[in-house]
């Protein structure tokens, strides 16, 4: 008996066994009888050749061991969405035939046999699938819409679908679908290999109020994101992952309600690429991990200015890339809305050794920063940052030209290049000092000892004690030692510090897990203390 093939099997997607594949060949294979499959598996391990067999070509393969030939019925085409859901769902009419006995109830020895029982059981399983609001058929084997209309007509209330890993071959389908669920608001159709329409698809009655949607691995190229977005008209996220996306197109007209956009692990032929992107009015988050991007850069203005684009960027992820340069992070205090980055695992960081420092650079580099690598930049951890900066780069910014007095105050371009944020930090709070600078020491040099008054402004019978104290122990470990020189519980303790160069004013101590450095606190300032 030969294995039934489905007409459209040239180009579906299959299952056979655990493997997932491609169909790229269906006939004969001489000398042997009967129909083959020839097919490209996504693991190219799975495979034996590449679509050759005894010196004749047959189809053609990625990878040179990733095809192979098998027999029709070992291969799985898939199911329906709605025979996928009830499966999922235990909604299907599997369940009755196997409990058998569903129709009839049992009296004493009489067995009463109920009639219509097979409707009313049909009609709860419709009522069952009218309430689904969020469904998953992940790995179902999902390959086509199945009969027309009938997922409108039974799952009315759908709002959010997660499609992802089944064997869907072509956009059409995922049309198919999505045309009969009105109300639909995300879509994860990601680890599916389709093919997507090679013209534009400006049908916007069929993801009307799609607001999710994430095509991760689905090999679909930019231009075809461009072409399909007429579609999605209300979009505001879209995830695009692992889909081998190197050029980006300027979009027209189209994803202009987006919010956030996630093209992590597509490596992007240069960072210019991102001006293409870059006057999306709406676009707020921005996740570029492991893109290969080496340089950003904002050519249309000067250090100092705003830049045009990326108007409304509050998030950016650029973690896990080639960035060697400290350039482009001067480069990203020209974004006017940027409060949050993320920026681990970039060769500029390996420029500095302690951690702590180099996250003092980058908070003084960028000045509306407000998260910096998921942590919150506090007031006072910024002004610290700014305030130290100012200090290493003194020495600096005197030797390129820079000077106290303003009239001489030229330094050179280069200085200013390396440094935008440097004149507005001498603005913000003076020129550094000349104190400051004479033998200053590394900000990398750790357990300078500090030397400190201890205060107890509300305690006057508290005589004040001057203690030599490592810049790196903690708040919490400051908190232990004034334990046992005052014997109040740490946890009933408040720190503040006060400096001379704070005209009066104090500042909180209240991260117990921050260092005293952390604080920009210096040589002869008081430390006071309440309880």
């Amino acid at each position: 008996m030969t294995a039934w093939v489905p007409p459209d099997a040239l180009g579906r997607r299959i299952l056979c066994g655990t493997e997932y594949g491609t169909v790229h060949y269906v006939g004969s294979v001489p000398p042997t009888a009967g129909i083959w499959l020839g097919v490209e598996w996504d693991d190219p391990q799975r495979g034996k050749h590449d679509g050759a067999y005894e010196g004749t070509q047959y189809f053609k393969c990625r990878h040179s061991r990733g095809g192979s030939f098998i027999r029709p019925n070992k291969a799985n085409f898939g199911v329906d969405f709605l025979t996928a859901l009830k499966d999922r769902y235990g909604l299907n009419n599997k369940q009755d035939v196997q409990h058998g006995t569903e129709n009839t109830l049992v009296f004493g020895k009489k067995t009463v046999e109920f009639i219509g029982m097979d409707s009313v059981a049909e009609q709860q399983r419709q009522v069952q699938l009218n309430q689904l609001v969020d469904i998953s058929v992940r790995e179902c084997a999902v390959s086509h819409a199945g009969q027309k209309e009938e997922i409108r007509r039974t799952c009315a209330s759908i709002r959010h679908i997660n499609l992802s890993k089944n064997l869907i071959s072509s956009w059409e389908t995922v049309t198919a679908v999505a045309s009969q669920i009105q109300n639909l608001e995300t879509l994860n159709i990601s680890e599916n290999k389709m093919k997507f329409p090679p013209t534009s698809t400006s049908v916007s009655s069929v993801f009307p109020k799609l607001r999710i949607l994430a095509l991760n691995q689905t090999e679909i190229t930019w231009t075809e994101v461009l072409l399909c977005a007429p579609g999605w008209p209300a979009l505001e996220e879209l995830y695009l992952t692992s889909n081998n996306i190197t050029i980006l197109e300027r979009p027209d007209n189209v994803l202009q309600t987006l919010k956030l956009l996630d093209l992590s692990d597509n490596q992007l032929l240069d960072g210019n690429q991102l001006h293409q992107i870059a006057h999306l009015p709406r676009l707020e988050q921005l996740i570029l991990r492991n893109t290969g991007i080496s340089s950003i850069n904002f050519p249309d203005v000067g250090f100092g200015c705003k830049t045009k684009m990326f108007s409304s960027l509050k998030c950016l992820v650029i973690k896990d890339n080639k960035i060697a340069q400290w350039s482009s992070i001067n480069e990203l205090d020209k974004l006017p809305s940027l409060q949050s980055l993320q920026c681990q695992k970039n060769p500029f960081m390996d420029t500095e050794k302690n951690p702590e420092t180099l996250r003092q650079l980058i908070i003084a580099k960028i000045s509306q920063l407000e998260v910096l690598n998921k942590s919150e930049i506090l007031p006072a951890e910024r002004k610290g940052a700014e305030l130290d900066y100012r200090k290493i780069f003194g020495n600096d910014w005197l030797a390129a030209g820079g000077n106290w007095n303003p009239e001489k105050n030229k330094p050179s371009e280069e200085f200013l290049a390396a440094h935008p944020r440097y004149q507005s930090l001498c603005l913000k709070y003076g020129a550094p000092e000349e104190g400051e600078l004479k033998g200053q020491q590394p900000l990398t040099l750790k357990n300078q000892l500090l030397t400190l008054t201890i205060k107890c402004p509300e305690k006057p019978e508290q005589k004040p004690v001057e203690k030599k104290l490592p810049e790196s122990m903690t708040i919490q470990r400051v908190k232990g030692l004034l334990y046992r020189l005052l014997k109040i519980p740490s946890s009933e303790l408040k720190l503040s510090y006060e400096s001379s160069k704070l005209e009066g004013k104090e500042v909180e101590l209240d991260n117990d897990l921050k260092p005293l450095q952390f604080y920009s606190i210096e040589n002869g300032d008081s430390v006071l203390v309440r309880w």
